[in-house]
């Protein structure tokens, strides 16, 4: 029994997987000195991920239809997309410091729309007490526009079938820690570990919004 009396006619799980789009960067020094450093970051996002991807749902008349999935579930944009952006960091003894803006056009559009253009700039701190260890935070704000245009194909009667319903402003603050392995065994590996919390959203109409963030990783350099 659904609410207010209505009746449950089922459930349905819907997921999408495969590669997404290829992203292909450069970085580009301007200036650089003993204390601080600027480059430039030029980049492009290739199409490569499916933009077709179809699951069955149930419909609220019980029929169970194969439809093509909203556009958060697709695995590209569809189109070309400029990355372009800057760097910017500094060093003093065992504080370093720096900001980023790195910016994501779309060329052109794909089946009748275009996915919102985003803007994203980061800001942090990071202090390294011995070789082995450094802590850091980082501030990092986040803007994507509206979906332009719409896909016929997509008319699904859910909030992410809806291109208003996308982007808006985020602001995110984070907390890092890094080790690195310095002798024996752990030499050349490195583990971090950042926790970021949500401080401001703003989001286009009903979304899912953001309760924690938590990134984990390890490298080995040899």
């Amino acid at each position: 029994q659904g609410a207010s009396g209505t009746t449950r006619r089922g459930t349905f799980t819907t997921t999408s997987s495969g590669i997404g789009d290829t992203k292909i960067s450069g970085i580009f020094r301007i200036s650089e000195n003993n204390m601080h450093k600027m480059h430039l970051n030029a980049g492009i996002s290739l199409p490569t991920g499916d933009t077709d991807k179809r699951d069955t749902i149930l419909t609220p008349n019980g029929a169970r239809n194969n439809v093509v999935l909203p556009y958060s579930m697709q695995l590209g944009s569809g189109t070309f997309d400029l990355r372009p952006g800057i760097t910017y960091s500094g060093k003093i003894d065992k504080i370093s410091w720096g900001g980023q803006y790195i910016g994501t056009f779309r060329i052109g559009d794909h089946k009748g729309y275009s996915l919102g253009d985003i803007h994203e700039a980061t800001s942090w701190l990071s202090y390294q007490p011995q070789p082995s260890i450094s802590v850091s935070t980082r501030l990092a704000y986040k803007n994507e526009g509206k979906i332009d245009g719409i896909d016929g194909r997509i008319s699904l009667p859910v909030q992410t079938a809806d291109p208003d319903k996308y982007g808006g402003d985020t602001i995110n603050l984070y907390f890092g820690l890094n080790l690195a392995g310095q002798k024996g065994v752990l030499r050349g590996h490195r583990f971090t570990l950042e926790v970021g919390i949500p401080i401001h959203q703003d989001l286009n109409g009903p979304q899912m919004e953001t309760d924690y963030i938590i990134t984990t990783g390890w490298q080995f350099a040899w």
